[in-house]
C-alpha cells in the first residue's frame, strides 16, 4: 500500500480516512495529535507493558495486547505471562516517536499502559482511584468525590495528581515507592476508598456493584497490580476524540471532560507538561493504612460472593 507520508521512517497510509463514524477526526489528525504531544506522552508509556484499543475500518474496536507478527522489529518489546489466557504475551514498550506514529498508523487510539515496568511486574508504581460518575452527565458529582479522596490523601500525608478519564470520571494518581510490594498497595487503595467514603458517604461508595450505587459516585479501587489505566494525553475512542487531560485540583470545578479533545489539548498546554509537573514523587504508604486495607475484602471477589448468593436467592424465592 503506497504511504501517502513518512516521518521518522515510518509510512503512513489511509490518513485522510475517518478514524469511525461519528469520530469528527481522520487518522490524520490523531497521528498530528500523537506527533505533536509524543514528548509528553512517551515518558507516561516508556519501558512499561502497552495495552492500546485499535479500530479497523468497518470493525468494532479491539484491545491489542499481544503485538502482530507484522511488528517492526525495532519496536521494543517484553514478555509476560498472562494467567487469564495462560500464554505468553509480547508487549510494546512504546519508548520513541517512531514506536507512537507506528501505533497511530495502526489505528491505535487508546494508550494503556502496565503500572508497572519492563521485567519489573511485581514493582507497582502508582496507587490510583479511578473515580466513575453514576448514570447520566454528573461530572459535578466526580468532582465532589474526588475533593473527597484529596482530603483523605491530606489526612493520610499523602498527595495526589488528577487528570480526567477522557470519558465522564476522573483518575487519580498517588505516586509510590516500589519497594511497596503488589499486594499492599492494592490493599492501600482499599483502604484510602474506604477513608473517602467515610468522609461524606452521601456522595461517594466502594460499592462494587451497580444497584448498590445509589445514584453516588463509585470509587473504583481496583486499579492495581496487573490492571492498566489509561495514559495521561491518550485519547479515548469516543466521539469527538476527548483525551485523558490532567487538572490541577483548583481547576476541577471549573472544567468539564469534553474541554479536552485531539483538536484541542495542544493549544490548551503550549510548552507545559502539567501531568510531569504535578504529579508528586513517589511516597511511602503509611503503616496504617495498608493494615486497613487488608481488613477490607477485594472488591471483585467479594462483589462475585455477593452476585452468586443473590443469584441463589432469587432461585430460592427468598
Amino acid at each position: 500500500m503506497a504511504a501517502d507520508e513518512e516521518r521518522d521512517g515510518v509510512a503512513l497510509t489511509n490518513l485522510d480516512q475517518e478514524l469511525f463514524e461519528g469520530a469528527g477526526a481522520t487518522k490524520r489528525e490523531l497521528v498530528d495529535y500523537l506527533d505533536a504531544l509524543h514528548e509528553r506522552i512517551i515518558p507516561v508509556l516508556r519501558d512499561r507493558p502497552l495495552s492500546v484499543i485499535r479500530i479497523l475500518r468497518g470493525q468494532d474496536a479491539f484491545m491489542q495486547k499481544n503485538l502482530p507478527k507484522y511488528t517492526p522489529d525495532w519496536v521494543q518489546t517484553v514478555t509476560r505471562w498472562a494467567d487469564a489466557s495462560k500464554r505468553e504475551v509480547r508487549y510494546a514498550l512504546c519508548n520513541d516517536r517512531r514506536t507512537l506514529l507506528w501505533f497511530g498508523n495502526q489505528r491505535a487510539i487508546e494508550y494503556h499502559p502496565a503500572l508497572t515496568r519492563g521485567e519489573r511486574w511485581d514493582a507497582v508504581t502508582d496507587l490510583i482511584l479511578d473515580l466513575d460518575p453514576p448514570e447520566g452527565d454528573a461530572f459535578d458529582q466526580v468532582v465532589a468525590a474526588a475533593h473527597l479522596v484529596r482530603q483523605a490523601l491530606a489526612d493520610t500525608g499523602l498527595t495526589g495528581a488528577v487528570k480526567t478519564s477522557g470519558s465522564k470520571g476522573v483518575h487519580i494518581f498517588v505516586p509510590v515507592d516500589e519497594s511497596v510490594n503488589i499486594m499492599d498497595v492494592a490493599a492501600a487503595t482499599r483502604a484510602l476508598a474506604a477513608r473517602a467514603e467515610r468522609i461524606d458517604p452521601a456522595i461517594a461508595t466502594t460499592a462494587f456493584i451497580k444497584e448498590d450505587r445509589a445514584g453516588k459516585v463509585f470509587l473504583d479501587s481496583t486499579r492495581s497490580g496487573g490492571a492498566t489505566v489509561v495514559a495521561a494525553y491518550s485519547p479515548r475512542l469516543r466521539p469527538g476524540l476527548p483525551v485523558s487531560f490532567p487538572v490541577a485540583w483548583d481547576d476541577l470545578d471549573r472544567v468539564k471532560p469534553s474541554d479536552f479533545t485531539i483538536h484541542t489539548a495542544a493549544g490548551l498546554l503550549g510548552d507545559a507538561d502539567p501531568w510531569a509537573e504535578r504529579l508528586p514523587a513517589p511516597q511511602r504508604l503509611p503503616d496504617d493504612l495498608v493494615e486497613e486495607g487488608h481488613t477490607i475484602p477485594i472488591a471483585r471477589v467479594q462483589a462475585m460472593h455477593e452476585g452468586k448468593r443473590r443469584a441463589r436467592a432469587r432461585r430460592e424465592g427468598v
